[in-house]
């Protein structure tokens, strides 16, 4: 048994339970997923309520065709508006609606209540908690340094051949 990778797919399993239980309570209360709460948020985070939509896609560990997906929706429903960069037509921004900033404040607010019923119980209360802080901030930092040293391994066998 490869500890690594059982500990990584039990990590999915959880991220999976996780998003099913966001994905529940939001759906049934505001109509959105956990993945379209994750969007809004981005943008209710970022200066004046909008991002390019390339920043959106690199913020969020996505394609930029994947969050141009993700916004559509979020565009009909009135949450999302699209705006054109006026000094270049190939820009564009993703920005979040009056009524998708008073939304994402009740999003937020059910999201927030989800988690204290996951986070509950004396595991997490003895610091469990603060100890998966630590983790998972050492877990992406380590996945970070791993693309790092893929890219650069990548990099200097293109100049190797190149």
């Amino acid at each position: 048994m490869n500890e690594a990778l059982e500990t990584s797919l039990r990590l999915v399993r959880a991220q999976a339970a996780l998003v099913k239980r966001f994905d529940a309570r939001l759906s049934g209360l505001h109509g959105v997923s956990f993945a379209d709460l994750a969007v809004l948020r981005c943008l209710g985070q970022a200066e004046g309520g909008r991002m390019r939509r390339v920043d959106l896609a690199q913020a969020l560990g996505l394609s930029a065709s994947g969050v141009t997906r993700g916004l559509i929706p979020l565009e009909r429903i009135g949450l999302v508006v699209r705006e054109p960069d006026p000094r270049d037509a190939r820009v564009a921004y993703a920005a979040l609606t009056p009524t998708g900033r008073e939304r994402l404040d009740e999003m937020e607010r059910t999201a927030a209540e989800v988690a204290e019923s996951v986070f509950t119980g004396e595991v997490w209360e003895d610091g469990g908690l603060a100890t998966l802080v630590d983790l998972l901030d050492a877990l992406e930092g380590s996945a970070g340094a791993g693309a790092a040293r893929s890219r650069k391994r990548t990099e200097s066998t293109a100049d190797r051949h190149g």
